[in-house]
């Protein structure tokens, strides 16, 4: 991604991802780094750190619940524990994961945050097991929470036009400060969001864009998927405007601080914006449209995918573009879109004749 002479975003990413999951590793359990260090060629740095949340989680219940490790720390949990719990021990946990108190905050989850900790929980059982370090493993005893499916949120052809509408022309009813503000972040985020519309890009992708990942000639941008994978994505005319206006008139006139000189959106701080602030950026404008949906950048993502599958029913070319790596998971959510039909189910039956 970008050129060789520099370190790009996911570089420095990576390398943070890493001292993180050192960080979160300290206080584990010594024979828990196996499985970490075990998992690594198959797995990302960020799936490694969402295992290491997880089973984190899993042992503060441990030493709240287990009697044996009263007054312990993790740390002092041995193989020898896991291997003495029962399936009981494992659904204890999982209901304990609906609400729970620790370090005097209240945490819960949702059936897909309980089934993802069961999971990470089955593979880190499973890692050991299949080296005779432990003999029991109840987690395959018990069953994994049932997930029902969620409605795709994303906005219809008109609020995008209101959408749109709305950011290029918010600054006619401020004054001021905001309308300063406005009017110096204008073009970036009009390139945003037609850049999220025209190409349903992940917001990660978006952050970690570089100046040299823009393709004029060829209407393009680099991006790297997740698991580290390089892509080109294609952009129409629209977006490939809203990308020149910014990049010429807005972004030329910004003295980026150091380290940040290659990237292609900057913060007010001339930092490289940043996940959080782009999605709040979404959450700022979308509500405007929309009180009913809560649209983040995920769901304009959903709202391109739906658009292209409705415009050429080509499940597989949605599945390519979204980069999703199995189609099966384009086909769960867009293949299943057919609100035309369900609309015309409302005028289909006639009460009084």
């Amino acid at each position: 991604m970008g050129t060789s002479n520099h370190q790009t975003y996911y570089q420095t990413k990576n390398e943070k991802n890493v001292e993180k999951l050192r960080s979160l590793l300290k206080e584990f359990p010594r024979f828990s780094k196996d499985f970490f260090r075990g998992i690594e060629p198959t797995s990302s740095i960020n799936t490694r750190i969402g295992y290491a949340y997880d089973l984190r989680t899993f042992f503060r219940f441990l030493i709240t619940n287990n009697p044996t490790l009263a007054d312990k720390k993790i740390a002092d949990i041995s193989l020898s524990v896991l291997n003495a719990l029962e399936p009981v021990d494992i659904e204890e946990y999982l209901e304990y994961l609906k609400v729970y108190t620790y370090d005097g905050r209240q945490y819960s989850n949702d059936e897909r945050g309980i089934h993802r900790k069961l999971a990470s929980l089955r593979k880190f059982y499973l890692y050991y097991q299949k080296r005779d370090l432990i003999t029991n493993n109840p987690t395959v005893v018990v069953d994994m929470p049932k997930l029902h499916d969620r409605e795709i949120i994303r906005l219809d052809a008109e609020e995008v036009n209101e959408l749109l509408d709305l950011v290029e022309n918010a600054g006619n009813s401020l004054t001021g400060r905001k309308k300063s503000f406005y009017e110096k972040n204008k073009l970036r985020n009009i390139a945003i969001f037609t850049l999220f519309l025209g190409t349903g890009i992940r917001v990660s992708e978006c952050v970690g864009l570089d100046m040299e990942d823009i393709d004029f000639r060829e209407n393009r941008i680099r991006i790297m998927r997740k698991g580290g994978k390089e892509e080109y994505v294609y952009f129409g005319d629209e977006v490939c405007k809203a990308l020149t206006n910014y990049i010429e008139i807005s972004r030329a006139n910004i003295k980026p601080l150091p380290g940040h000189e290659h990237a292609l959106f900057y913060s007010i701080q001339r930092r490289r914006i940043s996940v959080q602030a782009i999605e709040n950026l979404v959450q700022e404008y979308a509500s405007q449209i929309t009180t009913f949906k809560h649209i983040t950048p995920h769901k304009l993502r959903s709202t391109y995918g739906t658009s292209l599958y409705r415009e050429t029913g080509d499940i597989y070319l949605v599945a390519e573009v979204l980069g999703h790596n199995d189609v099966n998971t384009t086909r769960k959510h867009y293949a299943a879109l057919d609100d035309d039909k369900k609309r015309s189910a409302a005028t289909a039956v006639t009460l009084r004749k």
